[in-house]
Parts: structure tokens; C-alpha cells; sequence
């Protein structure tokens, strides 16, 4: 685990894995809200053996990096992804966000496009303002029997073993490694604010993965083609909000196929 601090005094985990020199745009993965950098071992290994560099961090107020930062605006996350890519001096990279972290890699992509070859979103888009989304992410948070009592009762608890790595282990069980409040604070524009001017200004290939059983809606994805007909939508069988947990390979084949120099500009949509 290597570490950034941001000009906000924010301190920023990452790891970094792949050649340097590989011939493709680098990968950089944003995972969700209350995630961690831990959600893609799954994928990474696939990525890896394709021959891309692969970038994962844990966003601010998440995992190792700082729990209770200030700033927790979408405008901020986007200057830590900013901030990163600029210290590994990387070339234009590959976005690939989920949830919340694929706002923050639409927005990045929108505000810096010299910086962004490819974006993949999962479960993401600019269909926002939602007045019940603090509530709803207070009321999940506070389902968590925390602290969860074995490492099976959490993996049980969440339906993935990725979260239950993302807790910190305590004499007393296993604890979250997110503060309540500042993850509140994550989503609070999110409850006034769309984000559909800055998808119109992106033009890089836009990949969208929606889960079967995820939560986007299909109308959102719908609006995104009409408004960018050049956008691939995808749907995922089987898979849940957590794409990338629930089908980590076929993410990666539709993520190849995305990024294959031959592949058709044209639109697709399963769902």
C-alpha cells in the first residue's frame, strides 16, 4: 500500500500493479460508497493478465486513507483521482467506477478529458437529485449490526466476502472502516444535484453496465443513449448492484471487448 496527500491534507491509499510500460491506457478503479480498494481482487488478476496496469484506491473516508476528511463534495473526490494521476505521471487512463465512485469517474471525465481514454461506469450515472438519498444511505448504515461478531456473520450480513475484508478486525468483532457521518456527508449533494450537463460534455467511448438485479434504472440508461447515442449499454445477467463482485469475469470480457481497437463505435443494449 503506497499513500498521496492531497493538497487538502487529505491522505489518499493506493496500489499500483502491471508494467509500466504496458502499450494500453492504464486502469484506474473508483470503487463505491463505504467500499474499499479490496472489492476489485477479484477483477484485478483478469486485468492483469490482459497486460494492463491496473490503479485501485480507497477513497477519501474509506478504508486506509483519511476516515473523516473535511471535504466530501463530489468536487473533491474528483481532484483525489486528479491528484493521483498526476503523481504517477500517468498518460490518458481507462475509468472504471461503480456506484459512487463511477460519479466521481463521469464527473472527472467531464471536468479533465486530456486525462481519460475509456469509461466504463457500473451501476452509475448522472440521474441524481433524490431529497431521500441521505436518509436512505443513514438508515442502511445504521442496519449494521456492528460490531459484526465473526467474519462469517458480516460476509453473511453484506452477501459478499469483499465487504467483510473491508472491515477492521477489533478485540470486540469486526468493525467498519467508514464513519457514519462523513459517508452521509458523500452523498448530500447527491440529494439537489443531477450531473447530466457534465455527461453531455464527455466524448471518450463510454461504456454502462447495469446489474440485472442492480439498482439503475433503465430509463436512466435509456436517457444517457439518447443524449450520447454513441453510448454501449450493458446489461449484466444475473448480477446485482455490486456488478463487479457478482460477475467479476464477465465484467472483464465485456470491459476487453470495450477496449478493442477494432471494436465497432456502435450502441448495444441488453436490457
Amino acid at each position: 500500500m503506497r499513500y498521496l496527500t492531497t493538497p487538502d491534507g487529505t491522505d489518499i491509499a493506493y496500489d499500483d500493479q502491471g508494467p509500466a510500460d504496458t502499450p494500453g491506457p492504464p486502469i484506474v478503479l473508483l470503487h463505491g460508497l463505504a467500499g474499499h480498494l479490496g472489492e476489485w481482487d477479484d477483477l484485478i488478476p483478469l486485468l492483469l493478465s490482459d497486460g494492463h496496469r491496473v490503479i485501485r484506491y480507497d477513497a477519501r473516508g474509506h478504508g486506509a486513507s483519511t476516515r473523516t476528511p473535511a471535504d466530501m463534495a463530489r468536487a473533491a473526490a474528483v481532484a483525489d483521482a486528479v491528484a493521483l494521476i498526476d503523481r504517477l505521471g500517468l498518460p490518458p487512463v481507462t475509468l472504471i467506477g461503480q456506484s459512487l465512485g463511477g460519479l466521481t469517474a463521469l464527473l472527472l471525465t467531464a471536468r479533465h478529458p486530456t486525462l481519460v481514454t475509456h469509461l466504463t461506469l457500473i451501476e452509475a450515472g448522472p440521474a441524481c437529485a433524490n431529497p431521500s438519498l441521505p436518509g436512505g444511505i443513514a438508515r442502511w448504515l445504521d442496519s449494521w449490526p456492528v460490531p459484526f461478531p465473526t467474519f462469517s456473520a458480516a460476509t453473511s450480513f453484506f452477501g459478499h466476502e469483499a465487504w467483510a475484508r473491508g472491515l477492521e478486525r477489533r478485540e470486540d468483532g469486526y468493525h467498519p472502516r467508514v464513519d457514519r457521518d462523513t459517508m452521509i456527508a458523500a452523498v448530500r449533494e447527491l440529494a439537489t444535484e443531477n450531473y447530466w450537463s457534465d455527461w453531455s460534455r464527455i466524448t471518450c467511448p463510454t461504456l454502462v453496465l447495469r446489474g440485472e438485479k442492480g439498482t439503475m434504472p433503465a430509463e436512466e440508461a435509456k436517457e444517457m443513449q439518447a443524449r450520447r447515442p454513441e453510448t454501449r449499454v450493458e446489461v449484466v445477467v444475473g448480477a446485482g448492484h455490486d456488478v463487479h463482485l457478482d460477475a467479476p469475469g464477465a465484467v472483464c470480457e465485456a470491459i476487453k471487448a470495450f477496449l478493442q481497437p477494432t471494436q465497432s463505435s456502435g450502441t448495444s443494449d441488453s436490457g
